[in-house]
This record gives structure tokens, sequence and C-alpha cells, in this order.
């Protein structure tokens, strides 16, 4: 009960930070500041929330290091877009940016989905080290492989359907823009937490196929045992 209760606020607080409230900045600020400065200020609470889950988190290496780097420089991009338009397609080119690096690290086989739930799981208590060789096992890594194309899916359908809300609505629709991605992105989200959730049932079965083979070992000695000693 507590953990729904938990996961519900979690989800409303999403939906103010990231949502609500840069909707109501944008709309109040357009005519007094500017469609730019508004849409600069807009971004804000979605940046304090982001970095105040980050310190409660307590989230390092490679996901910490992308969060940072995805904040750092998506702020950097904003700041030096000069138009409301621009920095919206420039938020497109940098989806794409961090789809390309997603497609670059599945193809050498190194997909961040893997090193993200190394982080994960080392916050509950397990090395990294071994949670790493764990993970690039047959059977457990081709799912980390599955999420991947998973976000990569969602880079690429992202900055699509951004582009089309552009040039359908114009910069005005820029409020209900924040409304789709937002629904969007929960979907996307839904997905890719329920293939995390079941990267434990291969996991589960090759810790069983170990036992079973460990077990077969076992049986195979001890007849190798009685033999010898009959």
């Amino acid at each position: 009960m507590k953990k729904q209760r938990s996961n519900k606020i979690l989800i409303l607080f999403e939906l103010i930070f990231y949502a609500v409230l840069p909707y109501v900045l944008w709309n109040l600020g357009r005519e007094p500041l500017g469609d730019y400065t508004a849409m600069l200020i807009s971004t804000i609470p979605g940046i304090v929330y982001t970095i105040y889950r980050f310190i409660l988190d307590k989230q390092f290496n490679i996901t910490g290091l992308l969060i940072l780097s995805s904040l750092a420089l998506g702020t950097t991009v904003n700041l030096l877009s000069g138009s409301a338009e621009q920095m919206i397609w420039n938020g497109v080119y940098l989806s794409l940016f961090y789809t390309f690096l997603y497609i670059v690290t599945l193809m050498i086989k190194r997909p961040l989905s893997l090193y993200f739930a190394v982080d994960f799981v080392y916050l509950q208590g397990y090395a990294r080290m071994e949670s790493r060789a764990l993970f690039f096992q047959k059977g457990i890594f081709k799912w980390f492989q599955f999420i991947q194309v998973i976000f990569i899916i969602r880079g690429l359908f992202m900055a699509g359907l951004t582009v089309y809300l552009l040039q359908k609505y114009g910069i005005d629709g820029y409020g209900g823009m924040l409304i789709y991605k937002q629904i969007a992105g929960w979907a996307f989200s839904i997905l890719l937490i329920g293939m995390f959730f079941y990267i434990n049932v291969p996991v589960r079965n090759f810790f069983a196929k170990q036992q079973n083979q460990l077990q077969d070992n076992n049986n195979l000695a001890l007849q190798q045992s009685n033999a010898t000693v009959e």
C-alpha cells in the first residue's frame, strides 16, 4: 500500500513539475516576457525537480553522469537558442543526438540500459562487477538490447511528435505540446519499467539453470565415487 501511494505521489509530482507548472508559466509569461523568455522560464520547474530527484535517489556512475550531462547540455542549448522556435528545434536535435548515442552503444554491444540496471541494483546493495557480469550472460543480455531498442524508438517518436506538433500548431501550441509529450513519455516509461522488471525472469532462470547444472555435477560425481568404491 505504501509503495502504491508513493508511486501515485511520484506520478503527481511529475505531472506538476513537467507539465502543469511549465504550462502555467508559459501562458502567464508569454505576454509580459515574450515567447522565448517564457519558454526558458517554463523549463525551470523540470530542471529543479530533476536535480531534486537525482539528489534524493543518490544515483551515481553512468546513470548519474548521463542525468547531469543532459541537464547541463540541455540548459546550455536552451540559453543559446535565441528564440522560442529555435529552442524547440534544438530540443529535437538534442533528442536525436541521445538517440544516436543509444544506437552506437547498442551496435557495440554495450547498451546503456544494462548500465542503468547495474546502477539501480548497486543501490540495493549488489556489487557492480558481479551485476555487470551477470547481466552480460547469454539469455539475460538480449533483454537489455530489447530495452535499448525501446529507448531508440522513444527518442525517434518524441522527436517526430515534437516536429509534427510544431508544424501543425506553431509556437502557439507549445502549451499543448507539453501535455502531449508528457503523456507519450509516460506511455514509454511504463513500457520500459515493465521490461526492466521482467529482467527478473531470465535472471531467475539463469540461476535455476546453474543450480540444476551444479546438482547434475554433484550427482555425477557421486555416481563415479560409488562406482570406484565398488
